[in-house]
C-alpha cells in the first residue's frame, strides 16, 4: 500500500504544520469521545487512543485535561460530526469531515468555499465510492515480531495491509474494525503512537502546477476553518510525481 502510505504521509505533514489548529481539532475529538463514553480513558477506548494522538502531536497534557473537563461541563455544547462531499476545480473529489456545534453555519461556510473556488457541494454519499474509509494505526515495532507474522495474525481482526516506516509500523484496516484492532494491539503489548480514520482515494488525478495551486487555495480554506476536522481529496500528490 505504498500509494496510500505516501498519500497519508504528505497529508499528515501538511495538516500538522499548524500546532494551534491541530490542538483545537484534537480538543473537539476528545470532547466528542468524552460525551459519548465518559471521561475515564480506561473505560473509553476512543478517548484512550485520542490521548495518545495528542501526545504524538506534542499537545500539552494540561490541554488534554482541560478538554476532558470542559466536555463534562453542563454548559458545554454538543458537537455534531457531519461529512460534506463535493468537487473542487478541475474535477478533484473532496470529502470534508467536520465537528461543529452550529451545522447551519458550517454548511454555509463549506458551500461558500466550494463556490468561491469553482467547485460545487454535492449530496451526502455521492463520492464515497471514490475513497476507501480505513482505520489507520501507527505502532512501534516490537522485538521478535516480524512484519509477516504480525500481518497474518491481524488479518482476523480486520487489518488488510501493513507498511514498515523505520522502527514503526503503519496498519491499514477496515473502518468497522477499529475497536477490534485497538483491542488486539493493547492486549498484546504494542505501543500505539497514533490511531485515526482516513479516506484513501482509490485513484488519483494528475493536475498541472497551475491547477494544483488553485486547488490548494480551496483546501487551505477548509483546513483553516475550526469546524473542519479533516479534508481528503484525490489530487495526485507532488511527491508521487
Amino acid at each position: 500500500m505504498g500509494r496510500a502510505f505516501e498519500y497519508r504521509k504528505a497529508r499528515k505533514l501538511k495538516r500538522w504544520g499548524n500546532m494551534a489548529r491541530t490542538f483545537t481539532k484534537l480538543g473537539k475529538e476528545i470532547s466528542i469521545a468524552v460525551k459519548a463514553s465518559g471521561p475515564d480513558p480506561d473505560a473509553n477506548p476512543r478517548l484512550r487512543v485520542l490521548m495518545q494522538n495528542a501526545k504524538a502531536a506534542n499537545m500539552p497534557k494540561e490541554n488534554v485535561e482541560r478538554a476532558i473537563k470542559k466536555a463534562t461541563s453542563k454548559d458545554e455544547g454538543d458537537y455534531k460530526e457531519i461529512v460534506y462531499e463535493g468537487y473542487g476545480p478541475f474535477g478533484i473529489a473532496i470529502v470534508v469531515e467536520t465537528a461543529t456545534d452550529n451545522p447551519t453555519r458550517t454548511v454555509a461556510n463549506v458551500r461558500s468555499y466550494f463556490n468561491k473556488f469553482g467547485g460545487s457541494l454535492g449530496t451526502s454519499g455521492s463520492l464515497s465510492f471514490l475513497f476507501d474509509h480505513k482505520s489507520v494505526f501507527k505502532i512501534k515495532a516490537k522485538e521478535g515480531v516480524s512484519l509477516e507474522d504480525l500481518e497474518l495474525e491481524l488479518i482476523d481482526y480486520g487489518v488488510d495491509e501493513l507498511e514498515a516506516d523505520g522502527e514503526e509500523i503503519v496498519l491499514y484496516g477496515e473502518f468497522e474494525s477499529f475497536s477490534n484492532i485497538q483491542k488486539y494491539l493493547e492486549e498484546n503489548g504494542f505501543e500505539i503512537e497514533s490511531a485515526e480514520f482516513e479516506r484513501i482515494p482509490n485513484d488519483t488525478k494528475e493536475v498541472t502546477e497551475e491547477q494544483r495551486a488553485s486547488i490548494e487555495k480551496l483546501l487551505e480554506k477548509f483546513e483553516d476553518d475550526e469546524d473542519v476536522q479533516n479534508v481528503f481529496h484525490n489530487m495526485k500528490e507532488a511527491d508521487d510525481e
